[in-house]
């Protein structure tokens, strides 16, 4: 690895960590303009939806450019959008920009390992890439923490020089976008310093419509081609379970951990740790080549979870979501790479990470939607509980949302294990192609 590589590590985490930690100044925005509470959902809609929107133009541009041209606008987008938040634009609008150049950047930050760097190592600059994610969402959300705390000494010491000045005092949501737009213009200059390839896949048209059906093409021959169905089926599957167990991890943390709110949000934290050592764990054990054998680490992973019924001390909880966080990370970062390889080769690393993220972006809307129906059938699933014995076994009433849980973690935790051992049964003769 050289100093271009660490160029990009250091862009991507800045970017990343300015992502994480303006969620939180959003949320509390929204709570300062006494938005209803449904709001605070709808930020990560508005985010989302223009990774599905948008799929099949982000890839096109992404491979257009050079990479870290695309990163440098992708951050100016964001910029933008922060500029917007802070001048009183509804959050929700600003929020949905940021989600653009999300979008935008997001192809091109994956896209350019593929172009960088030989096969060999792809494994490794992934899990650096996601240690450092995972990185980034612990940090974000300390130093979301830490900069909306009125009694933080910069924020104090920034309102006592504009009040010398006659200026407008900041609450502290605008504050902590200050300090967030700040992480951006680093990012972006960063993004700068990122070294040129050649450029991948160019368009040879720009009309939309041209695009939209060049996106289709990749989509089919993606699914189509074995290694890169597997791997985007084990992507696709990972992202959607893993933003539906983050909520599941909140009722448990509640109903048998006994945690309060802020307590139950830093335990989710912990799965990010255990994530990070499964990517490190990957970039050691596994080879480009033998990425289909981390397969049955998916099996395990499912089985794992059903172990959330069970456990009611916290330090078991930590220890369940670090091992289970940790095979998430070791079978995932293999998958990253043999996606990013096989899409660089059949169509342009650009054009199948935005396939990518439209496919994990659906995953995560559908599997969210699934357990707001389970949730809402928490009192039917109460009575048939009841009905099958469930509240003789326990020796009590079923509490509200608890039946609600134990069929969220049943049915997550039989569905990652089925369809990964499907996926292993169907795909592990599969050869590996250089």
């Amino acid at each position: 690895m050289n100093i271009g590589f660490y160029t990009i590590l250091t862009a991507q985490f800045l970017s990343a960590l300015a992502d994480n930690t303006l969620l939180f100044a959003a949320i509390a925005l929204l709570k300062i303009l006494s938005a209803p509470p449904e709001y605070v959902p709808f930020l990560q809609q508005f985010f989302v939806v223009s990774y599905i929107l948008l799929a099949p133009f982000v890839g096109a541009f992404s491979d257009a450019l050079p990479k870290g041209q695309v990163m440098f606008i992708s951050n100016l987008i964001k910029l933008i959008g922060c500029l917007a938040m802070l001048f009183g634009v509804n959050p929700l609008y600003a929020y949905a920009l940021v989600g653009l150049g999300a979008a935008a950047y997001s192809p091109a930050k994956y896209g350019i390992l593929t172009e960088y760097l030989p096969p060999e190592l792809l494994v490794v600059a992934n899990s650096w890439i996601e240690g450092l994610t995972v990185l980034a969402i612990i940090m974000g959300a300390v130093l979301g923490g830490i900069i909306l705390n009125d009694h933080f000494w910069a924020f104090q010491s920034l309102n006592h020089f504009l009040q010398s000045m006659m200026f407008p005092q900041l609450n502290s949501p605008q504050f902590s976008i200050l300090i967030v737009l700040v992480l951006y213009i680093l990012a972006a200059l960063f993004n700068l310093k990122i070294p040129k390839v050649k450029l991948d896949h160019k368009l040879k048209h720009n009309n939309p419509l041209y695009i939209i059906i060049d996106f289709a093409r990749s989509f089919k021959m993606l699914w189509c081609d074995p290694l890169g169905k597997v791997s985007l089926a084990v992507t696709t599957l990972f992202w959607g379970v893993g933003s539906t167990l983050r909520l599941i991890v909140l009722v448990w943390a509640s109903l048998q951990l006994h945690f309060n709110l802020e307590r139950a949000t830093q335990i989710t934290a912990v799965s990010a740790i255990g994530i990070a050592l499964g990517a490190i764990a990957a970039a050691k054990l596994i080879k480009l080549e033998n990425s289909l054998k981390v397969l049955p680490v998916g099996i395990a992973m499912g089985l794992a979870i059903l172990g959330m019924l069970f456990i009611h001390e916290w330090h078991m909880a930590i220890f369940l979501l670090i091992i289970a966080g940790a095979m998430g990370g070791f079978f995932v970062v293999p998958m990253n790479a043999l996606l990013q390889h096989r899409g660089h080769q059949l169509m342009g690393a650009g054009h199948s990470i935005a396939v990518q993220n439209f496919n994990e972006n659906i995953s995560i809307l559908l599997m969210m939607g699934v357990y707001a129906l389970v949730i809402k059938a928490d009192l039917p699933l109460t009575q048939l509980y009841k009905t099958i014995g469930v509240e003789h076994l326990k020796q009590r009433v079923l509490l509200p949302d608890e039946a609600s849980f134990y069929t969220s973690v049943i049915l997550l935790a039989l569905f990652i294990s089925g369809v990964m051992y499907w996926l292993y049964r169907r795909y592990r003769h599969v050869e590996y192609i250089d």
